[in-house]
Parts: C-alpha cells; sequence; structure tokens
C-alpha cells in the first residue's frame, strides 16, 4: 500500500514555477503529547510540488497562496535534488483544496443577503410600477366630476413612460446586459477584493458553464473611466482562471 500524507496550513515561502509544476514550502508541528518515554515531535518542513494545471483551477496566486489556507493529499519523496526541494521531506500532490476561513464565510454570507435584499427591492418597485393609480372616490358630485377627467390622463403616463424606454442591446454570444467588452490586463481590482476568496464550489459552477457555453454567465461592473472593479470578483477570478482576453462589463457611472 503507498505513503499517504496530508497536510493543512499556509505557505511559509514564495512560489516557485518550473516546466510543468510548481513548488512551495509548509511546515507542521507534530503532537502536543506523545506516549510515554518516547520524545515529542518536532517542527517538519515540507516541499510541495503540484501540477500547474491543478494549481491554476485553485485560483491561487503568487500572493495569495502565503495567506490562504491550504489541505494537501499526496506522498512523500526523498528522490527530488536538494536544490528544488528545501524541505526535510518532498511531497507530490494529488489533490490541493482551498479551505474557506471565518472571514470569507462571513462575507459570502454577507453577499448573498445583499443580492436577495436588492432582489427583494426590485421585485417591490416592480408590482409599485405596475400597480394601477386610481383617483380617490370624493364626496362632493363636483370632484367626482374632476376624478373623471384627470384619471384617463394618469393611466396613460404608465403606457408613455414603457414606450419611451429605450431596449438594451445584447452584444453577440455575451450574457445579457452586456454593454461593452473590455480587455481584462485593463481591469483594476481594490484591495478589498483581493483580500477575499470567492466560495470554491460557485466558482467551479461558473467556471463550468464558460467551458460548455464560452462565455461568462454575468458581465462584471466596472467603474466607467476609471475601469476599477466594482462587483463581480467570482467572475473576475474565473476569467483569469481561463485565461480570457476581454471579458464582458456593464458600466458604473461615478456619482
Amino acid at each position: 500500500m503507498p505513503h499517504k500524507i496530508t497536510l493543512t496550513g499556509s505557505a511559509t515561502g514564495p512560489l516557485r514555477e518550473y516546466d510543468r509544476y510548481v513548488a512551495f514550502d509548509m511546515r507542521e508541528k507534530g503532537s502536543p503529547s506523545a506516549p510515554k518515554g518516547l520524545k515529542k515531535s518536532t517542527f517538519i518542513s515540507y516541499t510541495v510540488f503540484v501540477a500547474k494545471k491543478a494549481f491554476n483551477k485553485t485560483g491561487l496566486t503568487k500572493k495569495s497562496i502565503m495567506h490562504e489556507k491550504i489541505l494537501i493529499q499526496g506522498e512523500p519523496t526523498l528522490d527530488i535534488p536538494i536544490d528544488e526541494c528545501p524541505g526535510e521531506i518532498g511531497v507530490i500532490c494529488f489533490q490541493i483544496t482551498v479551505l474557506p476561513n471565518k472571514k470569507d464565510k462571513e462575507t459570502n454570507d454577507s453577499n448573498d443577503k445583499q443580492e436577495a435584499s436588492a432582489a427583494q427591492q426590485e421585485v417591490a418597485a416592480t408590482k409599485q410600477e405596475e400597480k394601477p393609480i386610481t383617483a380617490s372616490q370624493p364626496a362632493a358630485k363636483e370632484d367626482k366630476k374632476e376624478a373623471k377627467t384627470v384619471q384617463p390622463e394618469v393611466q396613460q403616463d404608465p403606457t408613455e413612460e414603457k414606450k419611451a424606454e429605450p431596449k438594451q442591446k445584447t452584444l453577440p454570444n455575451q450574457p445579457k446586459g452586456t454593454q461593452d467588452l473590455l480587455n481584462f490586463d485593463d481591469i483594476i481590482v481594490p484591495e478589498a477584493f483581493l483580500k477575499t476568496r470567492p466560495n470554491a464550489e460557485k466558482t467551479q459552477k461558473v467556471i463550468d458553464f464558460v467551458k460548455r457555453t464560452g462565455r461568462l454567465d454575468e458581465p462584471l461592473t466596472i467603474e466607467k473611466g476609471s475601469n476599477v472593479l466594482k462587483d463581480g470578483y467570482r467572475r473576475y477570478v474565473v476569467a483569469k482562471t481561463v485565461k480570457m482576453d476581454k471579458v464582458p462589463v456593464v458600466y458604473e457611472y461615478q456619482k
């Protein structure tokens, strides 16, 4: 039966890139207690080797790998040259997973609540627009005549407004609401987004959608003029993972 090893924690050294794989260092401490008569285990340094294809699927970068908590499952090896494996033990990674932390969970819950609240407000606003406007019933006969005269004009306003609304155009093979296609490298991501980690399961669903359709499911929200990302960081990560040159965007104008 082959040897197996599992590590959890963050990288303790910078990411090193090779031809078909990447490598980084980790360190773990042994159990705080040992059987009577035996010495306690100390820190052991590991060098983890991951195939580039598997590493790119995680969405990790050279900066984020130093801060994210990750799970490594693989086999130990002692056959790799010391210049590539500074750790005491080398680990051939078969599976790498980004573990969610408390801050990410709170951020995702907050985003879900904001999206749900925005959806409820939109539905409420739509119902209010569709509700017909009727004049109140006056007590006097003269008021009734005035109400009858005013009521047809009020009923015509929503129809006129609907006719005046321009239809939003959608670019070919792009998600609904797309206003423009922007070069991926021109997008500026705020530091607040870079410190978060989108939910891995939801991110994978968007990646599967892109592979199936060849496009994102929704456009990114970009501030007009500055190209600063305002919303859609999960789709930004997906576009980076699948190496999209241009991404669909909708503009938000500066207030």
